[in-house]
C-alpha cells in the first residue's frame, strides 16, 4: 500500500477559492500548486490546517454502524440468499455516513487526520439489537489511499473489507471499496461522489454488484447507484435489484429492474442514528485517537492554525522517531487486536471469483488482517506499556 498522487491542474476559473475565506485564501492557492506537483504518499501530503477535519479516519470505522440493527439483521436470517440481501441492504446504509456526514455537518468535505501506527478508536452502541462493540486499529503507517488530480481528486482505496457471520459457520463475505471523487476543490468547497463498481461476494454462493454515478446517468440525480444480486457466476440471474441515491433512499426489489416487486426501501435521512458510546478522555489510554489528537482537535475547533500545525507536527514526529527506533532495534510494531491471517491466498481465491478485476494488494497492506479474538480477550489500558505516541 504505497499511495502516491499524480496530479495534472488544469487552469483555474474567476471563481476559485470562492469558498475560502480572504485570510485563508493565500494557503489555499499554495495547497493547490503544491498537489499539482505532488508524487508520493498520499498521507504525507499536507494541507492547510483550515480544512482539517477533527476526526481521524481510525473513527471513520464508527460510521459502518451507525445503524447496529442493520448491521446485525444477517445474524439472525436462516435463508442464504436473504442474508447476502441484508447484508447489502447494511452496506448500502453505511455510504451516507462514511462519504457525506462531513459535508452536512460543516458545509463542505473536511481532511481527516491521518493515523499512526498503533492508534485506537473504541467504543459501543447499545440499543433493541444489543450491544455492538467497535474495536478499530491502525495496522499500517499509511492509509491505503492512491490519488490523482485534475480540478478533482480521484482517490482509488486499496483493500478489501471481510465480513463473518459466526452464527452460520463462519460465512464471510468479500466486500470491495469505491473509487472516491472529491469535486468542488478548486472553489474551496470538496465534496465527495462515488464512480465505478465495488463487489460484495459471499461464501453462501451469492454477489452483489454496486454501480456508482456522480451525476446520475441513470435517474439524471447525482449521486445514485444501482445493485444487483446474483447467484456466483450467474450474473443474468438477478435475485434482487437495488437503486436510489446513496445520501438520499433507496428501493429494493425482487427480481430486475423496475419492474421487480417491491420488498423494502431505505431512507438514509430520517434512519435514526445510535450514538456510539466511548469513554471519556479521563479514562483513555494515549493511543486511543481521541486522547492522542487531543490538542490537535482542541486547537482546530478554536481556529488556531499555529497550535494546529505544531500540536500536529510534533505527534507526526514522534511516530517518525518511533518507526526509526524499531527498524534499527529490528522489531516490528505489536498490534494489540488484529493479526495477520493465515490461508490468505485460499479465501481470496474463492470469494474474488465475482469480483471483476480485483486484485489482494497484500503487499500494499502489510498482509491481510483478521481481528484476533485471543489478542482481544487480553488487551488492557494501557495497551502499550511505557509507550506512548508523543
Amino acid at each position: 500500500m504505497s499511495p502516491s498522487l499524480n496530479a495534472n491542474v488544469s487552469s483555474a476559473s474567476k471563481d476559485e477559492g470562492a469558498g475560502v475565506s480572504p485570510q485563508n485564501k493565500v494557503s489555499w492557492s499554495s495547497f493547490l500548486k503544491s498537489i499539482a506537483s505532488f508524487n508520493g504518499d498520499l498521507s504525507s501530503m499536507t494541507a492547510p490546517p483550515f480544512i482539517l477535519g477533527t476526526l481521524s479516519l481510525t473513527e471513520f470505522s464508527a460510521y459502518w454502524t451507525q445503524h447496529p440493527s442493520v448491521f446485525v439483521a444477517p445474524a439472525a436470517e436462516q435463508d442464504p440468499a436473504k442474508r447476502a440481501l441484508l447484508v447489502l441492504k447494511w452496506f448500502l446504509s453505511t455510504l451516507k455516513p462514511s462519504y457525506s456526514t462531513r459535508n452536512d455537518k460543516y458545509g463542505s468535505e473536511k481532511k481527516p487526520l491521518n493515523p499512526f501506527l498503533g492508534e485506537l478508536f473504541l467504543g459501543k452502541w447499545e440499543d433493541e439489537a444489543g450491544t455492538t462493540e467497535l474495536v478499530s486499529e491502525q495496522l499500517e503507517g499509511y492509509n491505503g489511499q492512491k490519488a490523482s488530480f485534475s480540478r478533482t481528486i480521484h482517490i482509488k482505496q486499496i483493500g478489501h473489507a471481510l465480513l463473518t457471520l459466526s452464527s452460520h459457520n463462519d460465512e464471510t463475505y468479500l466486500i470491495t471499496l469505491p473509487n472516491i471523487h472529491i469535486e468542488g476543490l478548486i472553489y474551496g468547497k470538496p465534496f465527495v461522489e462515488l464512480n465505478g463498481c465495488t463487489y460484495i461476494s459471499s461464501s453462501s454462493g451469492y454477489v452483489s454488484r454496486i454501480d456508482y454515478s456522480g451525476k446520475g446517468w441513470v435517474s439524471g440525480k447525482k449521486n445514485s447507484f444501482t445493485a444487483t444480486m446474483y447467484p456466483t457466476g450467474k450474473e443474468k440471474d438477478i435475485l434482487y435489484s437495488v437503486e436510489g441515491q446513496w445520501p438520499e433512499t433507496f428501493t429494493i426489489r425482487e427480481g430486475s429492474g423496475k419492474h421487480g416487486t417491491v420488498i423494502d426501501t431505505f431512507n438514509a435521512r430520517t434512519q435514526p442514528i445510535t450514538p456510539l458510546i466511548v469513554p471519556p478522555l479521563s479514562q483513555q489510554d494515549p493511543w486511543e485517537a481521541n486522547k492522542a489528537w487531543e490538542k490537535v482537535i482542541t486547537a482546530i475547533t478554536k481556529g488556531d492554525m499555529d497550535t494546529t500545525n505544531a500540536e500536529k507536527t510534533k505527534l507526526e514526529n514522534a511516530q517518525r522517531e518511533l518507526r526509526r527506533k524499531e527498524q534499527s532495534e529490528g522489531r516490528e510494531w505489536q498490534r494489540r487486536f488484529f493479526s495477520r491471517g493465515d490461508r490468505a491466498e485460499e479465501w481470496w481465491e474463492k470469494l474474488a471469483r465475482g469480483c471483476a478485476g480485483e486484485r489482494i494488494e497484500s503487499e500494499k497492506t502489510g498482509g491481510v488482517w483478521r481481528f484476533d479474538k485471543n489478542k482481544a480477550e487480553s488487551a488492557r489500558r494501557p495497551f502499550h506499556e511505557g509507550v506512548t505516541p508523543f
